[in-house]
């Protein structure tokens, strides 16, 4: 059978207009997919298609990306605006029915903030999360893993601040933009091509994608990993784990049970990019989850 076409649309947020896709019919169980960074909605395409045979599937871009309103603040990008964005989808995509979540790389760290918000208590069904660690969770270990400095704490602290190299960069004024628009735009499947062997179609906000989502980083990562909060998630969460992945560690997620209490972690043989070079094997994982829950009952 040949898959229908996706329908886009627009959700107006608390602070500007979000673009949506929609695949599947409208009566089916609603996935949400939330992007990472730097990229936007159309990411989800193949996955979005494997999943819409059983569910509504759901992608927006995110503030600062692909069509959505992009924001000239650094203060607008903080998390409690884009959970604010997410409240807006939800509730129009489905205001009375719980929702399947699953998120990739900065979509992942910011639906960690939507899964342990207690006004989305009841109103997220499951959680897959994929390379995005919540930065709370992430303040907390590094705290505990300085509190214990042994050999091993210190290395793994160590490595995971190496794999990060490219956070403290885009604290920089100025420069991460200009070689946004100059080197790593127009160059960026190239760049992915030789240093992550992943095959990626150009796209024309690419650039703009870069550029704007430098602010995600600016105006949460240290303010929430110097300061981290107690966040406890309130629905089951999956945590994917690509165990060559070049820039979250696995061992960030060992102890999650502290934080989650319903929670399955599965290492995958994959690297970062999962999403789009092994798509057949995140949505195989997405599916045998949000399978595993009991349907969500109608609010």
């Amino acid at each position: 059978m040949t898959p229908k076409p996706s329908t886009s649309f627009v959700v107006h947020g608390p602070h500007g207009p979000l673009a949506v896709q929609r695949w599947g019919h409208a009566s089916l169980p609603v996935v949400i997919l939330v992007h990472g960074y730097p990229d936007n909605r159309s990411k989800w395409e193949p996955i979005a298609r494997q999943l819409s045979d059983r569910y509504q599937v759901i992608a927006y871009d995110v503030r600062g990306a692909g069509d959505s309103f992009k924001p000239a603040r650094r203060r607008d990008y903080r998390l409690e605006h884009l959970t604010a964005d997410f409240k807006a989808v939800l509730q129009a995509v489905s205001p009375k029915r719980p929702v399947h979540l699953v998120a990739h790389d900065w979509g992942s760290v910011q639906s960690w903030e939507f899964v342990t918000d207690p006004a989305l208590k009841g109103r997220i069904a499951s959680f897959t999360s994929c390379s995005g660690p919540c930065l709370d969770h992430f303040g907390h270990w590094l705290r505990d893993s300085l509190k214990r400095p042994t050999p091993t704490n210190l290395g793994r602290v160590t490595l995971q601040m190496l794999k990060s190299w490219y956070v403290y960069m885009f604290q920089l004024p100025l420069l991460p933009e200009a070689l946004w628009r100059t080197v790593i735009g127009p160059n960026w499947p190239g760049l992915m091509r030789l240093l992550e062997r992943t095959e990626i179609t150009p796209r024309a906000s690419q650039t703009s994608d870069g550029v704007h989502g430098v602010g995600l980083y600016r105006a949460n990562v240290f303010q929430r990993m110097l300061k981290p909060q107690q966040r406890f998630a309130h629905a089951p969460v999956q945590v994917l784990v690509p165990t060559k992945d070049h820039f979250v560690s696995p061992w960030l997620s060992e102890n999650l049970s502290r934080w989650v209490p319903q929670l399955t972690r599965r290492e995958i043989p994959a690297g970062h990019w999962v999403t789009l070079k092994q798509p057949e094997l995140f949505t195989q994982h997405v599916r045998s989850f949000i399978d595993s829950i009991p349907i969500p009952a109608t609010r």
